[in-house]
């Protein structure tokens, strides 16, 4: 067998391994079913939608969207994505 050079993640990965700490994984196929489809819908092209808000909110969106140099479409984009990963945080003042 051939000695590859392993970076650090590697050889902890490898260690690990031959430590037996890792276990089978029952249903196999469907894990790998299930990731091969988040991976495709991950590298799917974005799709367009239709929204209806308030004429006072999108000049809101777009007042802070030329505050931050973006377009107010990439601002809403943003905001959608921090929602739906859990990472919108709420402002101090509206809490």
């Amino acid at each position: 067998m051939k000695n590859y050079k392993l970076d650090k993640d590697e050889q902890e990965l490898l260690s690990s391994l031959e430590k037996g700490e890792w276990k089978p994984v029952k249903n196999m196929k469907a894990l790998i079913d299930k990731y091969a489809e988040y991976a495709k819908n991950t590298l799917k092209k974005n799709q367009r939608i239709s929204i209806r808000i308030s004429k006072q909110d999108l000049i809101g969106i777009q007042t802070k969207a030329v505050d931050e140099g973006i377009p107010y479409q990439t601002l809403i984009t943003s905001i959608v994505h921090k929602y739906v990963n859990g990472n919108l945080v709420q402002s101090p003042s509206q809490k």
